[in-house]
C-alpha cells in the first residue's frame, strides 16, 4: 500500500512538473499571433500570381519564416496549422507590393515574439525566433532592392 501512494506521489510530481513546463497556446496569445502573421508573410512571399520567378533572397526569408516558426512550436506552443494556412489577407497583384506586405507582416510578428516573457525556457525560443524574423525582413528588403 505504501509502495502505491509513493508511486502515485513521484507520478502526480512528474505531471505537475511537465505541465508547468509545458508551454500552452492560451499562456502565449502573442506567439499565435506572431505564428499568424508570418504564415501569411510566408504566403505573400510565396504565393505568385503570374509567371514571376523566386529569387534566392526570396527562398531565404521563407526559410528563415519556416526555422522562426519551428522554434516557436518547439516551445509547444502549437495552433495545429499547416505552413501553408495562413489568415486571409488582401490580394496584391504586385510583386514589390506583396513583398512589402510581407515585411509588414514579419515587423508584426517580431512585435509579438518580443513581448516580455517570464518563462526562462521562452526566452531561448524568444531569441532564436527574433533573430530568424529579423533574417527574413532582411532577405525580403534585400528582395524588394534586387
Amino acid at each position: 500500500m505504501k509502495s502505491k501512494t509513493i508511486l502515485a506521489t513521484i507520478v502526480s510530481g512528474l505531471l505537475l512538473l511537465l505541465m508547468q513546463c509545458s508551454a500552452s497556446a492560451a499562456d502565449h496569445p502573442y506567439y499565435l499571433h506572431a505564428l499568424s502573421d508570418l504564415r501569411a508573410a510566408r504566403w505573400m512571399i510565396e504565393h505568385r500570381p503570374g509567371d514571376w520567378q523566386k529569387t534566392d533572397d526570396e527562398v531565404a526569408a521563407v526559410k528563415e519564416i519556416d526555422a522562426a516558426i519551428n522554434e516557436i512550436k518547439k516551445a509547444s506552443i502549437d495552433d495545429g496549422k499547416d505552413l501553408n494556412d495562413h489568415p486571409k489577407v488582401d490580394e496584391i497583384p504586385d510583386h514589390i507590393g506583396r513583398l512589402h506586405a510581407a515585411v509588414d507582416f514579419l515587423k508584426k510578428a517580431r512585435k509579438d515574439v518580443n513581448q516580455e516573457e517570464d518563462n526562462v525556457f521562452a526566452d531561448g525560443l524568444k531569441d532564436r525566433s527574433l533573430r530568424h524574423i529579423s533574417e527574413a525582413i532582411k532577405s525580403t528588403k534585400k528582395a524588394i532592392h534586387a
